[in-house]
């Protein structure tokens, strides 16, 4: 297997004197999504977390964290955030606001830091996989470290996927 070079997300993990694991799979851009993500890192897809990029008309940028698994429910998002709406960015907006591109956003070591809102999910696992700032990059660590990390504040934002 390729030698890993960190990420800026892994690096600031190393500031902070965070342990993590990072774990590399390969991408298929064409399928990015997170219970495909899980499957080639061996975890069940609620243990594979998506960050979202959200737009609320009182707040402006904020990033959604929800099990790969769930779906994020935007009114209940923006009730936690303190906003009337929210809505998730364009896809072409993604890149320019947070520095990374899609399959590959992390609240890590975002171009600008955003105010982050985690789904309550996460505290259910003693260790949950987010991206590592690009495709085909996971960091494995504890939910407490990941929220404490990037200060997130946590509240029931997701629900079920319909099928």
């Amino acid at each position: 297997m390729a030698k890993v070079t960190k990420t800026n997300a892994a690096r600031l993990l190393d500031q902070l004197n965070i342990s993590y694991e990072l774990r590399s799979y390969d991408v298929d851009p064409k399928d990015l999504a997170a219970e495909s993500v899980a499957a080639k890192v061996g975890l069940p897809p609620e243990q594979v977390f998506k960050t979202l990029v959200v737009r609320g008309d009182k707040t402006g940028i904020v990033l959604a964290i929800v099990a790969g698994s769930m779906t994020l429910n935007l009114k209940a998002l923006a009730q936690v955030s303190g906003n009337r709406k929210v809505e998730t960015v364009p896809l072409k907006e993604v890149q320019p606001l947070t520095g990374y591109i899609r399959g590959g956003v992390t609240a890590l070591a975002c171009k600008k830091a955003y105010p982050v809102y985690a789904d309550e999910w996460i505290e259910l696992f003693d260790v949950i996989s987010i991206s590592a700032g690009q495709r085909g990059l996971q960091i494995l660590l504890s939910p407490q470290d990941y929220l404490m990390a990037v200060q997130a504040t946590v509240g029931a934002i997701a629900m079920e996927k319909l099928a």
